[in-house]
């Protein structure tokens, strides 16, 4: 027996490791009932490193990434979700089916040593089935949804809210991130988490504690801010990092819901007999003139009288050149004409580079006659070393 026993084992992992990852699984489910499907690397780590190998000593826990997407189409299912928060841990694809169908999922899982790829197929498959009438969603703050998506952990929250709704026929319907439902990311610290919201639905009518959460009274205190204290006898939560915040419990009674209006009916599309057309009267004369006045003619104004000013500024309180050369000192004016008459003469030499050196090197020069001086023998501070016989500033010249 003891041989019998080794030998279907052996079978059975040979078989496992043969078709482990590449099987297509398929799933049954029922509409407004939570699917959790969870992705396990050792799975997928069978597929990459086969038994064979494991004979040699050498066994990998590797780091993988999961894909997931419908098949032919980019994306998953608007109602299926993917998550995965370290390389290290297993996937999950979670989600709350609303209409039945068929959808069929393609999970690619990359191996981050090797960077070899395995293939799973999974056939989700909703079935029609009537929602549940009493329904109510709780916030659990001090969760990740990565955290709570496992079955053991749904186990217990499930646990405190049958106690907390007073019945055994409870279901989790739905759990949501509270970063998809508008909630900020947490601070990267110990204690700090994102939070989740568990949707759970039953036949039987909500308990007195959940009602306890409508009242008035309980609204009032979480409007104001207050910490409001839980009400007497409904404190189930048998593990802290379970509890709920009761502010934010929101109840539903779907049996209360007005159903939706019927579609209008389509009619012929002709005119019944009987009666005249009356087409509307005409509307009344707008006088235009204010509006032409605000958007035209004061516009216009406003731009001829800075077109004035501006040309006041430019050209109504410029000094001219003769007031200006009035007012300068006679031997500043004849240093920049000499500046001048030099900047011309090299831009002519830059032109024509046949021209004798230009006269301005020479030792002793009148820069408008082109006469050579006498070097002056006089060391007097007073008498400039550029002097002119007949140059029409000299008589400007300061004289001993």
């Amino acid at each position: 027996m003891a041989g019998c026993r080794s030998w279907v084992f052996f079978l059975t992992v040979c078989a496992a490791s043969l078709f482990g990852a590449n099987a297509e699984i398929k799933v049954t489910i029922p509409v407004g009932k939570l699917f959790t499907y969870e992705l396990l690397r050792e799975t997928f780590q069978n597929d990459f490193e086969p038994l064979s190998k494991l004979y040699a000593g050498r066994l990998y826990d590797d780091p993988m990434i999961f894909k997931c997407n419908r098949q032919n189409f980019p994306d998953l299912p608007e109602w299926l979700r993917f998550t995965q928060r370290h390389p290290y841990d297993n996937g999950f694809l979670y989600g709350t089916p609303v209409s039945p169908g068929k959808s069929i999922i393609e999970i690619y899982a990359i191996n981050k040593r090797t960077y070899e790829a395995a293939r799973q197929i999974l056939v989700i498959k909703v079935t029609a089935e009537e929602m549940l009438p009493y329904q109510a969603e709780f916030f659990i703050e001090l969760r990740e949804i990565e955290k709570v998506l496992p079955s053991s952990v749904q186990d217990e929250i499930k646990q405190d809210l049958q106690k907390l709704w007073d019945t055994e026929a409870l279901e989790i319907v739905n759990i949501t991130n509270a970063l998809d439902r508008g909630g900020r990311v947490p601070l990267p610290l110990a204690g700090h988490f994102e939070g989740v919201y568990v949707k759970v639905g039953s036949e039987q009518y909500f308990s007195d504690c959940l009602l306890r959460a409508t009242t008035p009274e309980h609204e009032r205190q979480c409007k104001t801010g207050a910490k409001v204290k839980v009400p007497g006898g409904c404190n189930f939560c048998s593990i802290p990092s379970n509890c709920i915040t009761w502010c934010k419990t929101e109840l539903f009674d779907l049996t209360q819901l007005t159903p939706p209006p019927p579609p209008p009916t389509m009619g012929s599309g002709i005119l019944a007999e009987g009666g005249e057309f009356d087409p509307p009267e005409s509307p009344p004369s707008r006088d235009f003139l204010p509006d032409y006045i605000v958007t035209v003619i004061v516009p216009l104004i406003i731009a001829i009288i800075l077109c004035i000013l501006l040309a006041y500024i430019m050209f109504g309180r410029r000094e001219g050149v003769e007031k200006r050369n009035a007012r300068t000192n006679q031997i500043q004016l004849y240093h920049h004409h000499t500046i001048h008459g030099n900047t011309d003469e090299l831009r002519n030499m830059a032109g024509n580079r046949s021209t004798p050196p230009p006269l301005s090197t020479l030792p002793m020069f009148n820069s408008r006659t082109g006469d050579r001086a006498p070097p002056l023998q006089s060391d007097s501070p007073s008498i400039p070393l550029i002097m002119a016989q007949h140059d029409p500033y000299s008589d400007t010249l300061p004289r001993k």
